[in-house]
């Protein structure tokens, strides 16, 4: 530092981020947002099957922040891998090595949740899995396939800690929110079906959903009455992310919101 304060490299977890090219410049931005709050090893895996060459491509890095004002910095570790042709068929045995000993494992997931059976084992290896479902093409195909995820990881959805405002507006209509029967959703189509499947499974029973596409939510009404959360959190993408690196349990009923989006019942 320039008036000689002590630097401090450390890390808390390693934080994997798999970043097909559409999401490069998101992820990368996300990353810098996220800045001292959570020192890690952060190994940034760029995939690209198409490239003609079977190669690993890798950039290491030591960034740098001063911590929250104090006289100290606190490092971290960035790797950057673009796995080039055949390459990206294996990650898994690309980041092992890599890990952290006895420091849990984070995957960010950006876009549709891998399938094949290199990507698989990529998810095997990790102690938990971010998504984020609004980025996904297919919500009845994802949700499905995400519901067959759980029993071998730890899932977060950043599209549901969206919710948290609205779902604790709707409690709060408590006892009468028990004879509501459908939801009128202006927002994102995964925000929206995560809000009405948790109170389905909540309930016990289907509430019927009427969605208005928009960029966030902006509006919920409960068998037409308005909503109004008492808070309406004003969160960035490195928030929202940040908030699911302090995550080390189950969310039990947003699994049971997930099981519940099958085919038959989206």
């Amino acid at each position: 530092m320039p008036d000689g304060g002590p630097t401090q490299r450390t890390s808390s977890m390693t934080h994997i981020a798999w970043v097909p090219e559409r999401w490069v410049e998101a992820a990368t931005g996300t990353l810098v947002g996220l800045a001292e709050r959570h020192p890690s090893r952060s190994i940034l895996l760029f995939p690209e099957p198409d490239n003609e060459r079977d190669v690993l491509e890798a950039d290491v890095d030591l960034r740098c922040y001063v911590h929250r004002g104090e006289h100290r910095e606190v490092c971290s570790e960035v790797i950057e891998i673009h796995l080039c042709g055949a390459r990206s068929s294996s990650p898994a045995s690309v980041v092992e090595p890599l890990l952290l000993t006895d420091l849990p494992v984070f995957l960010r997931w950006r876009g549709a949740v891998g399938r094949t059976d290199g990507e698989r084992e990529l998810i095997r290896v990790v102690d938990r899995l971010i998504i984020d479902s609004s980025e996904w093409p297919d919500l009845e195909d994802e949700y499905g396939y995400v519901a067959g995820l759980l029993d071998e990881v730890m899932v977060s959805d950043i599209a549901w800690a969206r919710t948290l405002p609205w779902r604790e507006a709707l409690a709060a209509l408590w006892p009468g929110v028990k004879d509501v029967s459908a939801l009128r959703v202006a927002g994102p189509e995964a925000d929206g079906t995560l809000l009405a499947r948790w109170l389905s499974t909540r309930l016990g029973r289907e509430i019927s959903l009427t969605l208005e596409p928009a960029g966030e939510i902006e509006l919920v009404e409960a068998d037409g009455v308005p909503v109004a959360p008492t808070r309406r959190d004003n969160e960035s993408a490195s928030d929202l992310l940040s908030e699911q690196l302090d995550l080390f349990g189950r969310d039990g009923v947003y699994e049971a919101a997930v099981r519940s989006l099958t085919p038959a019942s989206v």
